[in-house]
């Protein structure tokens, strides 16, 4: 898949900036077809960033959510100011 088909938008809630800043993690509403290993290519393609792992869950609305975990020398609070989330 596209990188771009990949990611639909980042995710904005009060339980996503908490993983922010807490977990340095990035949460993003994705495509239903896209794997992890998508997500995981997606993300590091399009944001320029070192990706450690990635979660995914697909919620009670039929969304799939993916929780990607940034690996240390990648932090989720300067992805977050650069793509105008925080």
């Amino acid at each position: 898949m596209d990188a771009r088909q990949v990611i639909i938008h980042p995710l904005v809630s009060e339980d996503s900036v908490n993983l922010i800043e807490a977990e340095n993690k990035i949460t993003f509403i994705v495509d239903l077809r896209a794997t992890k290993n998508d997500v995981k290519k997606a993300v590091q393609e399009l944001y320029d960033v070192r990706v450690s792992n990635v979660h995914t869950v697909i919620t009670s609305g039929g969304r799939k959510k993916a929780y990607v975990k940034l690996s240390s020398e990648s932090k989720a609070a300067d992805l977050a100011v650069k793509m105008g989330l925080l």
